[in-house]
């Protein structure tokens, strides 16, 4: 398929699957957050405003600051209209980073043409650069395929992913001070080797793939590296002690007592016995 083909498919798979979501998602009560709005934070503090972007298969957030804004993922190949459009109506021309969670291609795969358009940085953990950077997905050790199972194949030929280098390498530990959000990197392995979340404020928990609302709450199951320490991961998280876990894929958050009770199970259950 031509280079016009394909934007035009992934253009009507974006604007339509944001709808059916919002369709499909029940209506949440107590403290579990519903992601899929169009406009409007999904939480906001005196301190920050964190927007979910709902990017087809994925999610990412945009965190609001008086520093500036953080990206936190950036969706597949030809999502950044959606990450752009929502900068242009929050009136933000800020971006500062773009921290993408792990390498796989439906997070990081729009970041590279977000940092062309904003100046933004991306970030990484060190141990997931390198794939990053020659454009690389890889699964590892595939146990649940789930809807990806026949559609991948389909759409696998239709993504023209650029490798993408990343301007900041991320370890355990704090951001840098100098962006003024209060956040530390958390890492968290096994899906990928570098796989991380972003924990705002001691309270609010990025987690990339590790943790998926699509259908019931659960625990990775579909693709890991290292399934034991998908487990180990999980243990670290909930150490973590969060007040809401935003996930990679899915249309609510997690609370606090949500993931202390989330069952480990499936593979990295299998795993940790």
């Amino acid at each position: 398929m031509d280079t016009p083909g394909r934007a035009w498919l992934w253009r009507s798979w974006r604007t339509m699957t944001p709808a059916l979501t919002r369709w499909a998602v029940p209506s949440v009560h107590g403290p579990a957050l519903a992601l899929a709005r169009r406009d409007g934070p999904v939480l906001a503090t005196p301190t920050l405003r964190v927007h979910a972007l709902m990017l087809g298969v994925s999610n990412a957030y945009l965190l609001e600051s008086a520093h500036g804004v953080v990206l936190v993922d950036a969706g597949l190949p030809l999502c950044e209209e959606i990450i752009l459009a929502r900068l242009a109506r929050l009136g933000r021309r800020d971006l500062r980073l773009i921290v993408i969670t792990h390498a796989h291609v439906d997070h990081y795969g729009s970041a590279a043409a977000v940092r062309r358009a904003t100046g933004a940085a991306i970030a990484v953990h060190r141990a997931d650069a390198a794939d990053m950077a020659a454009g690389r997905t890889r699964l590892g050790s595939i146990r649940a395929w789930g809807w990806a199972q026949p559609t991948l194949p389909l759409v696998e030929p239709l993504l023209r992913v650029e490798p993408t280098g990343a301007d900041l390498l991320l370890d355990e530990g704090a951001l840098p001070d100098a962006l003024g959000l209060d956040a530390r990197i958390v890492h968290l392995p096994g899906h990928t080797p570098g796989s991380c979340a972003l924990l705002v404020e001691e309270q609010y928990a990025f987690t990339g793939d590790l943790i998926s609302t699509n259908g019931t709450a659960h625990v990775q199951r579909s693709y890991a590296q290292d399934w034991r320490q998908v487990a180990a991961s999980v243990e670290k998280l909930r150490g973590c002690r969060p007040v809401q876990s935003f996930p990679g894929h899915g249309p609510t958050s997690l609370t606090g007592a949500m993931l202390a009770e989330l069952a480990l199970d499936g593979p990295a259950g299998h795993a940790a016995r």
